[in-house]
């Protein structure tokens, strides 16, 4: 038996599957079809606004749609993965927070998601001229792979007569003008309120007011480039951390910036708004770094999505979102490390090295313990990293399980949450991003309780000491402002229940099944085979017994698993990398990391014959 997850392409044409959803966005109210791109090669980005792949995939398309605009349409499917990530509103306000500049078909039910099988966010489909899918790409780090692809269409198209050129159908509304756009993360200092103004692409020192202008720091245009208040430029600015004193005093900053669409850190002086890059070359990692790596250079590093910075062990620690790690920034050498993670993309706790993330997007220091707090946003978490390094789970079950449960932490339930920060007594509070609420953490009494609720996805939350004992300002950011809460005497229990990831499950049989992952070069590269096998696979399940044999990291891209008889269904966790070069001759060549992360839902049907288990990284 063989269960394909996407079916080879290339020895068939399959007519691409008519586009259905709830509605459109970008362009100026008009619904689209297939028909009407007839003549164009139309890319079909399924993606989802939690996704930081996605997010990257949305800037690797970029580039595609400015050098082939009469061409080339791209449409983005969003298919959501969240409870939240389907409502009406919070998909408009995400195409516009994240500068989508192309046409977004509303995909709420999964009816296009499932129309092209789908399985992984995020899922690139090219269709060519005359409406048949030639290509099926999962993960990021198709940019250059899908030039060419475009490249070679255009050719054998304008060949055929069947290649239309002309404008596309994209009409983007007007831009609304508030003071702050999507702020991210906030920090208290000596002079006011720090406030990433992430969509503007700037940060803003607001008076206790919350609302007056102290300093603008930033041009306002994306960009990397230092310089003054006028002149330096941020990329969706996120995380700020202040340094201590001395160490501030010493290098010249006082703040560090997870600057995270250019993927650097920034220093920021706050006496006069000058702005240097301090770690990441502007380009996003594309290669797997391990914990307990020897420190480089920050400046010559790469990174990936840098999204919240805290001050933890005389460091500047890193929620690295886009690896799905914890890094450290050591400022007086200038150097970064790996501290936890594999990037791996998950929920696993233990040994900082062997740990699994899912997007860390928010950090604090419990005051007491030493203990480092981790807001891990995909597996709807928080996890905490111990003064010994070791990484256990506060609340959280893992990348599939979500809602909105108040109680003993073992049951309790987040969906998404973006920000944390300690109170004075220890417990913790969590910024519920999509759960627009504020939830506090008895840690003492293991139990989960409400705060507030009814916010707009609120990004961040710190404690302010006020008159009265601590007072909290939140971010909230699709409200595009920040707001006062006071610490309730006693906080509320509600239950708006559990929610699981909704796809559809793959029946295997017990026993034997292989797993293939296909992965096809693109056209003018090749496998980068100098260092050994240049692929890499790996797998496990959740719950653990569902997968008997198999399990572990092992070069290539087929591996023989066995399933548990006992496991009614679970989830088998497949992680595919591999590296393709340019070829020789070529202009500037490069090397290329092509990687995706599926979870893909199984039920166990007892008896039949063995299985084939097929998975695409990438397939023309």
């Amino acid at each position: 038996m063989r269960v394909s997850m996407t079916e080879p392409l290339d020895h068939v044409r399959v007519r691409a599957p008519a586009l259905h959803g709830r509605g459109w966005l970008n362009t100026g109210g008009r619904s689209l079809s297939l028909d009407d791109l007839r003549g164009r090669v139309v890319v079909l980005d399924f993606w989802t606004f939690c996704c930081v792949n996605c997010l990257h995939v949305l800037d690797e398309l970029r580039p595609l749609e400015q050098a082939y605009p009469d061409v080339l349409v791209v449409v983005g499917v969003h298919s959501p993965k969240f409870a939240h990530e389907a409502d009406q509103t919070a998909v408009a306000d995400a195409v516009e927070r994240h500068g989508v500049a192309h046409p977004v078909l509303d995909d709420p039910e999964l009816v296009t998601w499932r129309a092209y099988v789908a399985r992984a966010w995020p899922t690139l489909v090219v269709v060519d001229p005359e409406g048949y899918v030639v290509a099926r790409l999962s993960g990021e780090g198709h940019g250059p792979g899908l030039a060419a692809l475009v490249e070679e269409l255009i050719a054998q198209h304008t060949a055929r007569g069947t290649l239309r050129r002309g404008d596309g159908p994209l009409a983007l509304p007007p831009a609304p003008a508030t003071a702050l756009r999507f702020p991210g993360k906030a920090l208290i200092t000596e002079n006011g309120i720090l406030v990433a103004d992430t969509a503007h692409h700037q940060l803003v020192l607001l008076a206790p007011d919350l609302v007056t202008e102290r300093l603008r720091i930033g041009e306002g245009a994306p960009g990397l480039q230092d310089g003054d208040t006028g002149t330096a430029r941020f990329a969706e600015p996120q995380g700020l951390v202040a340094l201590p004193r001395t160490t501030a005093e010493h290098l010249g900053y006082d703040v560090v910036v997870a600057d995270s669409a250019n993927h650097a850190l920034r220093g920021v002086r706050l006496s006069d708004g000058g702005v240097t890059t301090l770690a990441g070359t502007g380009a996003q990692l594309r290669r797997r770094l391990a914990a307990g790596g020897p420190a480089v250079p920050g400046r010559a590093q790469a990174l990936s999505t840098p999204w919240d910075v805290s001050w933890w062990q005389d460091q500047v620690v890193v929620a690295m979102a886009g690896s799905h790690q914890l890094w450290a920034f050591h400022p007086e050498d200038g150097t970064v490390t790996v501290l936890a993670g594999t990037t791996n993309e998950g929920l696993r706790d233990g040994d900082p090295a062997d740990a699994w993330f899912a997007q860390p997007s928010g950090l604090c220091v419990d005051p007491r313990s030493g203990d480092l707090l981790v807001a891990d946003s995909e597996t709807s978490a928080v996890r905490r990293i111990g003064v010994d390094g070791t990484v256990s789970t506060v609340v959280g079950r893992g990348l599939f399980d979500f809602g909105f449960r108040d109680g003993a932490l073992d049951r309790a339930l987040l969906q998404h949450p973006l920000g944390v920060a300690a109170l004075p007594d220890s417990s913790l509070v969590v910024a519920d991003t999509y759960n627009g609420a504020v939830r506090r953490i008895d840690v003492a009494r293991g139990e989960l309780t409400t705060v507030v609720d009814g916010l707009r996805e609120p990004s961040d939350v710190v404690v302010e000491e006020g008159a009265d004992g601590p007072v909290l300002v939140v971010v909230e950011s699709a409200a595009h402002r920040l707001v006062r809460v006071p610490v309730p005497a006693e906080a509320r229990l509600m239950d708006r229940g559990a929610h699981r990831v909704r796809r559809e499950p793959v029946d295997l049989p017990a026993g034997a099944v292989r797993l293939v992952v296909h992965f096809a070069p693109p056209k003018g590269q090749h496998l980068d085979a100098r260092e050994g096998d240049p692929t890499r696979l790996t797998v496990s399940a959740t719950p653990s017994s569902l997968l008997v044999a198999g399990s572990g990291t092992s070069p290539g891209l087929v591996r023989d698993l066995v399933l548990g008889a006992d496991a009614d269904e679970g989830v088998l966790h497949v992680s595919a990398q591999a590296a393709a070069c340019d070829a020789e001759g070529t202009e500037f060549p490069a090397c290329h990391l092509y990687q995706q992360d599926w979870g893909v839902p199984v039920r166990v049907r007892p008896g039949g014959a063995s299985a084939v288990l097929d998975l695409h990284l990438r397939g023309v």
